[in-house]
């Protein structure tokens, strides 16, 4: 498996993969098969994607450290700009489809309604992570500002999910929710559970040590 995370050809194929959806959605808008509403289902196609992406860059760390797979940490970065690609698609669909490309209309309606109020915050928070993502940006920031600023991914994750709770809530569609809703519970869990084990001033068995002395 490690020899093949670091094959030559895997970047490029990984970068064909994360365009296949896109590309699908562009072909289906071309050959009349979105369905009935076809805006409505770009919009919440391109919400899907932008999520699942958001799913998998989050799940790199995890995987990279229960695997024994460092090699993963190759594709974060693609991974990440692919979540960014499909949040701009998905806000583009809105501001097409929706609004016409009116300013005003969608100034508006972001004040107005409290769901797209979250994601269009969580775009904003995704737009200084896409910014930096290169290694010129880390020399620039320093090392521990770069982390610090990318640890907003977080801050997505929360107001990803409950923008699509919002929008859901409204059809009484929660099943999806939830699963978008336990995976990146799940991944933010795994973090916070690694974050304090780090800061435990010594390790479980030492403290047991110490209670038996």
């Amino acid at each position: 498996m490690s020899r093949l995370l670091l094959n030559p050809f895997a970047k490029p194929l990984l970068l064909v993969m994360c365009l296949l959806p896109c590309a699908w959605l562009v072909y289906a808008a071309a050959a009349d098969q979105l369905g009935a509403n076809p805006a409505e289902a770009l919009l919440r196609s391109t919400g899907d994607w932008t999520l699942r992406f958001l799913c998998l860059v989050l799940a790199v760390t995890p995987l990279r450290a229960l695997a024994g797979l460092p090699q993963l940490v190759r594709f974060r970065r693609m991974l990440g700009l692919f979540v960014y690609f499909y949040a701009l698609l998905h806000l583009l669909c809105y501001s097409w489809f929706d609004m016409g490309f009116d300013v005003d209309e969608i100034a508006h309606d972001i004040a107005k309604r409290p769901f797209i109020l979250v994601g269009f915050s969580a775009f904003l928070l995704l737009t200084p992570l896409a910014a930096t993502s290169f290694n010129r940006a880390i020399r620039w920031l320093g090392a521990s500002r770069w982390l610090a600023l990318h640890r907003l991914v977080y801050g997505v994750a929360v107001l990803g999910v409950l923008h699509f709770f919002w929008m859901r809530a409204s059809k009484n569609n929660l099943a999806e929710v939830a699963v978008y809703a336990g995976i990146l519970g799940g991944l933010l869990g795994w973090r916070l559970w690694h974050f304090l084990k780090k800061k435990r001033p010594f390790p479980l068995r030492d403290m047991r040590r110490q209670l038996s002395k």
